[in-house]
């Protein structure tokens, strides 16, 4: 057995064990023949998507997971929580399931990730050694033979083999369990290759002398970013997310990404995006190579630019959409959704992204409406009359005029529960000038339509 899936594990099918007995232990145990070649193919096509959702660095750490430095990348998705938990919910959206590690080195978030039984781990900064003591051997990425014999030598945990003498295990086992264990606590780099396939478009500059003055690094990324424009021209593209990978004489990597919120190759935009944030490069002992990747890319056509004598007005604000997003902020912009409910009829999309729906509604609509609709105490006669007085929020307001009622019906095709629910919405003005969007559940005669509960739902300027 190579994979069990959770209904198997839970009766007692282990990975490794032979398919006889575990049939015998689960009747009707269904065995499919692994396939490591596909298997492979797709854990790289993952990797590949999570380069271009959450860090520059990632690499695949075969057979079944994926490492990601996720190193100054991780306040564009709201911080480490909130991180992990996206994707954690991305994976279980797509009916997979998935565990997540945050840890200082690749080596203890490896082995969190697959011997702590949650599916978000966050090691803090420091604290790595606390986190893996007490973890299973194999969890130290070394030979399964080499696992086997610590074991029969009355080795159980990391932590009891990281606190004995060095000598002896090398001297018997080699240095693979020095390295791993150095690696595992820090005291080894570990850097990660990246994963790159040939559709990527990439440009890179090896120095024989380390730099590592700011302006000498401005320069060269300068440079890049013309070679890559170039590049993209070429193939008719334009960049959405680029990658400055730096490498150091030390072995270590630094990335830098930065997006746009439409396809762009403007030399001058892109070199001001990144130099915005080199100074975040520590160089170190000093820069060996700067590699510049396009990691999502669209399709670009070149605008003829206008040969007037006065220049055209220009209302874009994706240059300022670019700041904000490479701030790690979620810009975005609100757009209409075809449904009568009002909190179904709005969504988020992307600030630069095309959207031709329209509100068909011809009843005016408040500036501002609620995440959820506040309860309120009401007077009104029922079932076609706005409300007399309200209360909100412990304050009550007296109805100096109302327009209405809006009825609004549930969308029966989507919930049983809304066959016969229905809405009665009314613009009410108080005796301080304030307009509020309020409604009534139900019809105001049949209990069956609703509660005929009163909720304000939105705030008129």
């Amino acid at each position: 057995m190579s994979a069990a899936d959770a209904a198997a594990r839970k009766s007692g099918v282990r990975v490794g064990m032979a398919a006889a007995k575990a049939q015998a232990i689960f009747h009707g145990l269904m065995l499919v023949d692994a396939d490591p070649a596909a298997d492979a193919a797709a854990l790289e096509r993952l990797t590949l998507w999570a380069l271009g959702q959450y860090s520059p660095i990632v690499a695949v750490d075969a057979p079944d997971g994926i490492v990601m430095d996720t190193e100054g990348a991780d306040h564009l998705q709201g911080g480490e929580t909130l991180m992990v938990t996206g994707i954690v919910n991305r994976f279980r959206g797509r009916m997979l399931s998935a565990r997540v590690a945050v840890a200082d080195t690749w080596g203890a978030a490896h082995a969190c990730a697959r011997a702590v039984q949650r599916e978000t781990v966050i090691v803090p900064a420091g604290e790595t050694e606390r986190a893996v003591e007490g973890l299973p051997l194999s969890m130290l990425r070394l030979p399964a033979k080499t696992v086997d014999d610590l074991r029969m030598l009355g080795f159980k945990t990391i932590g009891e083999l990281s606190a004995q003498p060095r000598a002896p295990l090398a001297l018997r086992f080699g240095p693979e369990i020095g390295r791993r264990l150095d690696q595992m606590f820090g005291r080894l780099a570990e850097p990660i290759d990246p994963i790159r396939t040939p559709e990527l478009i990439e440009v890179s500059r090896a120095f024989a002398e380390p730099i590592g003055a700011p302006e000498t690094i401005d320069k060269y990324v300068g440079r890049l970013v013309v070679q890559l424009v170039e590049e993209l021209q070429r193939k008719g593209l334009g960049v959405r997310r680029a990658d400055l990978i730096v490498e150091k004489v030390d072995g270590t990597r630094q990335a830098i990404r930065a997006g746009t919120a439409k396809p762009a190759r403007d030399v001058a935009w892109l070199t001001k995006l990144f130099r915005d944030r080199t100074e975040k490069i520590e160089p170190g002992f000093g820069i060996e190579k700067l590699t510049l990747v396009a990691v999502m890319t669209e399709a670009l056509e070149d605008l003829q630019k206008s040969s007037a004598l006065v220049e055209d007005e220009t209302s874009d604000v994706t240059p300022l959409v670019d700041i904000f997003g490479n701030r790690g902020h979620r810009v975005f912009r609100v757009a209409p959704v075809f449904s009568d409910v009002p909190e179904r009829s709005v969504q988020r999309i992307a600030a630069a992204a095309v959207n031709d729906e329209t509100w068909a509604n011809h009843w005016p609509r408040p500036v501002r409406l609620l995440a959820r609709p506040d309860r309120i105490e009401a007077i009104a006669l029922m079932p076609d009359h706005p409300p007399a007085s309200i209360t909100w929020r412990g304050r009550r307001m007296k109805v100096k005029r109302a327009d209405g009622p809006e009825r609004v019906f549930g969308e029966w095709w989507k919930r049983d529960a809304e066959l016969e629910a229905v809405r009665d919405y009314f613009i009410v003005e108080g005796e301080g000038g304030e307009r509020l969007w309020i409604f009534r559940q139900g019809d105001g005669v049949d209990p069956g339509t609703g509660s005929h509960r009163w909720f304000v739902h939105g705030i008129f300027a």
